[in-house]
């Protein structure tokens, strides 16, 4: 009996359009990446902002991206007002990823939106997006699977690998992360404001 063959990469093809701009533009990207905004000092959040909207992302006013930071194509982000992305976090944006205002992804997580078709011979890749919603926190080190998303108010502790949506307003943690406690909010009078995610995000 003949052995069983599971992938052969000879035949994977990328589908035409799915990085979601020309050859041209996604290597001017990783250039821009690599020099103006990798090399560009702590405090120029401003600068990288401008940089990311260059090339097509929708940046809140407010957010601060540090520049260890990895955006794969920032055409396919939406990041709201006064979020942070912290060091060495990267967004595997194949697919769309979506943040909302006053959130955090803390240094060194990774949203990853891509995946491949395990039983198919050709490898196919895929890409599903994630949603971040608005005051959510994403502590050190964590791992958001493609087609997840993070309720509003939502916190995922460090270390964590989340393969299923987590509810609104709750704290989740683990591999796989599960809810284990709702969060204490705060009301505020007279404002529309959300109080931003506290912690060690060293954004300040």
């Amino acid at each position: 009996m003949a052995a069983a063959r599971y992938q052969d990469l000879a035949q994977f093809r990328l589908p035409r359009g799915f990085r979601g701009r020309n050859a041209v533009v996604v290597q001017l990207w990783y250039v821009v990446a690599a020099t103006l905004f990798r090399w560009s000092p702590q405090a120029l959040y401003g600068w990288r902002s401008l940089l990311l909207r260059l090339f097509g992302a929708r940046i809140g006013q407010g957010v601060k991206v540090r520049s260890s930071a990895t955006i794969l194509y920032p055409w396919k982000v939406a990041i709201g007002e006064r979020s942070w992305i912290g060091d060495e976090a990267v967004l595997y944006s194949l697919g769309e990823i979506r943040i909302g205002a006053n959130s955090v992804v803390s240094q060194r997580s990774y949203l990853c939106t891509g995946s491949h078709a395990i039983d198919k011979i050709e490898f196919d890749i895929e890409a599903r997006p994630i949603v971040v919603g608005s005051e959510c926190w994403i502590a050190s080190d964590v791992f958001v699977a493609p087609g997840v998303s993070i309720g509003d108010g939502a916190v995922v502790g460090a270390r964590s690998t989340v393969f299923e949506d987590v509810p609104a307003g709750m704290v989740a943690f683990g591999t796989p992360a599960r809810p284990v406690r709702p969060r204490n909010g705060t009301a505020i009078r007279g404002s529309n404001d959300a109080m931003p995610a506290t912690g060690a995000a060293r954004h300040r």
